[in-house]
């Protein structure tokens, strides 16, 4: 079991940047691939971001591609979420999430994710 924490969101005027962070429990993080998504009001969560245990993969949903990147730091269990050029349509509660299966090397699909944060808002003004 891990538990995982997020922390960095806020309010932010369109054009702007935030860097979110999730940290993990336990001694196994660098085990784990790691994800972002994101969940607006009345929408599915979507698949934002992910990246591979080493930090060597990562992969992007269309919709950020260019302006937010994912990076890791396993000795401090963490992974990070820099966003710039934010946009009014970013605004949602932004969630990280861990796949522990070892035959994956990006993760896409938000079911595949077997451990979830409890979420931290972005809201972003135009």
């Amino acid at each position: 079991q891990v538990q995982l924490v997020e922390s960095g969101g806020g309010f932010v005027q369109a054009g702007g940047s935030l860097r979110l962070s999730c940290t993990a429990s336990g001694r196994t993080f660098s085990s784990y691939v790691m994800g972002w998504f994101r969940q607006a009001p009345g929408k599915e969560r979507e698949f934002v971001a992910t990246i591979s245990r080493s930090g060597g993969n990562t992969y992007y949903a269309d919709s950020v591609k260019g302006r937010f990147t994912i990076s890791r730091d396993n000795a401090k269990n963490t992974v990070y979420l820099q966003m710039n050029s934010l946009k009014p349509e970013d605004t949602a509660v932004y969630y990280c999430a861990a796949d522990k299966r070892q035959s994956t090397v990006v993760v896409v699909s938000r079911g595949e994710y077997d451990y979830w944060g409890q979420g931290t808002q972005v809201t972003v003004s135009s």
